[in-house]
Parts: structure tokens; sequence; C-alpha cells
């Protein structure tokens, strides 16, 4: 399969899996929203109905966050100095935008998941790479798939900066030794 068409085939089963999620997920996990709701400010300043609308059109009207969980969002951020109120271009209509604070953040927040799913990834390929007569023992492979799946989703929820860098510092230090272990294979 050419590359294009494989991150074709990928997009196409994250779509997938994503609409199953939102149509069936009973609640959003922790610190998702907030999440993106911070991406859509960083975007361009926008009231709480326009997040609503957007989300619900980028999911083809699976997830559409209610009120309850919006203004609630909104009124937080700005007590936490992350958004401010954007300049009133039309009468009552109340948009948001992001602070200095709010993009350092989100900065912050947007690598971290990237490079937690980028050693998530590499693990995982790993894995799936072990065939024959290297394959591993199936009980240490599915519990290391299962680990790696618990931490993924655990660390979408809202956590202190200081368990995602020890969640971090881990993988690192596992990455390492894959890292090593390969090393000594290839010699």
């Amino acid at each position: 399969m050419e590359d294009s068409e494989e991150e074709s085939w990928q997009q196409h089963r994250r779509r997938h899996f994503a609409r199953h999620w939102m149509r069936h997920a009973a609640m959003v996990p922790k610190g998702y929203l907030r999440y993106q709701l911070l991406t859509r400010l960083k975007e361009k300043p926008m009231s709480g109905s326009e997040i609503m609308n957007q989300l619900e059109n980028e999911t083809n009207g699976y997830w559409k966050p209610s009120p309850g969980s919006i203004y609630p969002l909104l009124a937080w951020l700005q007590d936490q100095g992350l958004i401010k109120e954007a300049e009133q271009t039309e009468p009552g209509i109340r948009r948001y935008t992001l602070t200095d604070s709010g993009k350092t953040f989100l900065e912050t927040e947007t690598k971290s998941r990237d490079e937690i799913s980028k050693h998530l990834q590499n693990l995982g390929d790993t894995w799936y790479a072990l065939r024959g007569e290297h394959w591993l023992n199936v009980k240490v492979g599915l519990d290391f798939l299962r680990a790696s799946k618990d931490l993924h989703r655990e660390l979408k929820r809202e956590h202190s900066k200081e368990a995602i860098e020890e969640a971090r510092k881990a993988l690192d230090e596992v990455t390492r030794q894959i890292q090593e272990i390969t090393k000594k294979l290839q010699a």
C-alpha cells in the first residue's frame, strides 16, 4: 500500500472510531472539551454557541456539547486567565479569544499530547513488528498493549503537569530501553 493510501486508510479508521466513540460515550473525558475549546479559540474569537455548532459539524452531528458544559468551562477558563472576552463586534454576542498565557498553555498541552502519542505509537509499532521466532509471549504482548492503551486513555483526562511529566519520563525510559535492545539485536 502506498503512503498516501495508508494515510487515507488511517484517517478513515480514526474518523470511524471517533464517530463510534462519540455516539456511544456517556460522557466526554475530562480535559477533552477544554482542549477542543482552546484549540478553536486559537483559530479565531468565538462564542459558546459557535463552538458548540462547530464541534457538532466536525463530528457530523454525533456530538454537540451542551450549554451546561460549554458556558461554565468558558467562565472557568476566563477566571484562570487563559481566555478573555474579545472586542464586541455584534451586540449581544460575547466572543472569547485566547490570552498569551492561554496560548502558552495550549502549546504546552499540544506538545505533551503529541510526544506521548508518538511514544505510544512507536511502542505499539515495535510490538506489532515482532514476528515468527521473535514473537513475544502473547500475555506479555497483550499486557503491554493494554497498559499502553490504558495510559493513552487516562492521559486524555485532565491531570497535573507533574503526572503528565511522570508519564513522559517513563515512556522516554521504556523507549530508550527498547532502542538499546534493538541495537544489541542489530549487532
